[in-house]
């Protein structure tokens, strides 16, 4: 046999003796059982019986001795925003209920819909209904917190390609607060561009969407930032799905790699570069020699490399590196002067 349902306090503010004992009737006839009713005619007496907590739901008549029109559910869900409130209506004040119910209150009953059967199952739905959304704003609180929390920068767009979060990492990235950004495009908010050609780069939520899958930022790619800051990113975008696995906006998902990108730069820079005249060395002379050969031969033309080894090795033998690294950067410098960019002189 089942258990019977644990009661459920219903706290009742109503001035009318009649109509509040007839709402307690309904609420208690057989089948109903579930419901303890606490009667109040007054707006401070169902005050202070919030105060005790365990109310599961209000029924507040807007007409009380003590507090008049839409200002008495203003004070009660001031008081009490966690507890389900349904206001009790007359066809003579509808539109002053279904302004409640703009404010905040769960839903409004007329004198038609207070019998055993409509009046129970109001009230279930309202308690049931509020229950999930305080699970709902729960999981999104939380949702927040972790997006906030991670260091990377996250920004969400809906179908339209209009702007529909960013966390706390992407409006500093980005230069735009939330609030600003809710709802303008993303190719407003977030700028980016090639960063060899300067040219603007794909729009990643357009590439997410249309392929239907993960994809990768364009290679180089450079963030401007509101105040026209640059900075090198990296990362991906991809579809988000609703339930029914539809496609109804993107998330990009990136971070700052400057620094990284630098150090990188520097590395390759290094390793390829001679020290002393900071020409390039012996590995990327050689390929840019292979190159130029390369390309000589699809051109027919001529190529000609140039190697003073006489006159490093005279000034080498006895003047010691320091004049020699002198000769080699005069030597360069009149080099220079005569190659054009395609012409790199290096160091072997």
């Amino acid at each position: 046999m089942a258990s019977p349902l644990p009661s459920l306090k219903i706290l009742l503010i109503k001035n009318d003796p009649a109509g509040a004992e007839e709402i307690r009737t309904a609420l208690t006839v057989a089948g109903t059982s579930s419901f303890e009713v606490e009667w109040v005619r007054q707006l401070s007496d169902g005050l202070a019986s919030l105060s005790k907590k365990g109310i599961a739901a209000v029924l507040l008549e807007l007409s009380l001795p003590d507090s008049e029109g839409i200002e008495t559910f203003d004070k009660l869900f001031a008081a009490a925003p966690d507890v389900p409130i349904l206001i009790l209506g007359g066809d003579e004040n509808e539109a002053l209920a279904k302004e409640a119910v703009g404010r905040g209150a769960q839903d409004y009953l007329l004198p038609g819909h207070l019998d055993s059967y409509s009046l129970p199952r109001a009230l279930r739905n309202a308690i049931e209904r509020k229950a999930v959304e305080d699970a709902l704003y729960v999981e999104k609180e939380r949702a927040l917190v972790t997006l906030n929390s991670i260091g990377d920068a996250v920004l969400c767009t809906d179908i339209s390609g209009n702007i529909t979060y960013l966390n706390l990492v992407a409006e500093s990235m980005t230069g735009w607060p939330r609030e600003e950004a809710i709802g303008k495009p993303l190719a407003e908010v977030f700028r980016i561009i090639d960063g060899a050609t300067r040219k603007t780069a794909r729009d990643p939520m357009e590439m997410a969407v249309a392929q239907n899958r993960t994809v990768g930022l364009t290679v180089d790619c450079v963030l401007i930032r509101r105040d026209a800051f640059e900075s090198a990113i990296e990362d991906s975008a991809a579809p988000i799905h609703d339930r029914a696995g539809r496609v109804i906006g993107a998330v990009i998902v990136f971070h700052d790699v400057s620094a990284a990108r630098a150090m990188s730069q520097e590395m390759t820079h290094s390793a390829q570069h001679d020290v002393v005249t900071n020409l390039p060395n012996r590995m990327l002379l050689n390929d840019r020699i292979s190159q130029s050969i390369s390309l000589a031969r699809r051109q027919h033309r001529p190529l000609a490399v140039l190697f003073p080894f006489q006159v490093h090795q005279r000034f080498a033998g006895t003047r010691g590196r320091r004049p020699t690294s002198a000769i080699h950067f005069q030597t360069i410098a009149g080099w220079r002067s005569q190659l054009r960019h395609r012409q790199p002189p290096g160091r072997r």
